[in-house]
C-alpha cells in the first residue's frame, strides 16, 4: 500500500469511536485474508500474544473502553519485556565474542604453545613428596574432651 493511501486511512481511522474502529479492523482482516497479495509481516511473539488477548476480550463482549485500556497496559509491560529481551540477547552475544576472542590464539603462538596466565598441569619437583607419598595421621582412637562420649571430669568412676 502507498504511504499516501495508509496515511489517508489513518485520518479517517482517528475520527470513529473505538467500537467502529473494532468494526473496521474485522473488516480489514477478512479483506486480508482474501485477497492479501503479499504474506503478513511476522509479529513478535508479545505482539501476538496481545493481540490473541484482545480477541478474546472482543469475544467476551468487554467494553471497547476496558479493552483500550488493557491494550494499552499490554502494550507498555510488552515494551518492557521487548528490552529486556534485548538487553538479555546482547550479554549473551557479549559472553559469546568473549569466549570466541578467548579461544582464538593469537597471531604469533604456535599451535599448542602455552598462553600466559594458564594453567598447565606442572611435573613434581625431584626430592619433593607426591601427594599420594605424603603420611596422613589417623584420628585419635580416644575421644577428645570436647567430645559428648568422653565422661565429664565429675563422672569418672571412683
Amino acid at each position: 500500500m502507498n504511504p499516501h493511501l495508509r496515511d489517508r486511512i489513518l485520518r479517517q481511522l482517528e475520527t470513529l469511536s473505538d467500537e467502529r474502529g473494532y468494526q473496521v479492523l474485522d473488516y480489514v482482516e477478512f479483506i486480508s485474508s482474501r485477497y492479501a497479495e503479499k504474506p503478513q509481516s511476522s509479529a513478535s511473539l508479545f505482539t501476538k500474544f496481545t493481540e490473541g488477548v484482545e480477541d478474546r476480550l472482543r469475544a467476551g463482549k468487554v467494553s471497547a473502553t476496558t479493552i483500550a485500556e488493557t491494550m494499552s497496559l499490554m502494550t507498555r509491560a510488552v515494551g518492557m519485556l521487548e528490552g529486556v529481551a534485548a538487553a538479555g540477547k546482547s550479554v549473551a552475544n557479549d559472553v559469546m565474542s568473549a569466549a570466541r576472542t578467548a579461544t582464538t590464539p593469537s597471531p604469533g603462538a604456535t599451535p599448542g604453545a602455552a598462553t600466559p596466565g594458564a594453567a598447565t598441569p606442572s611435573a613434581p619437583t625431584p626430592g619433593a613428596p607426591t601427594a599420594a607419598a605424603q603420611p596422613t595421621t589417623p584420628p585419635s582412637a580416644a575421644p577428645s574432651p570436647s567430645s559428648p562420649l568422653s565422661p565429664a571430669a565429675g563422672d569418672q568412676p571412683s
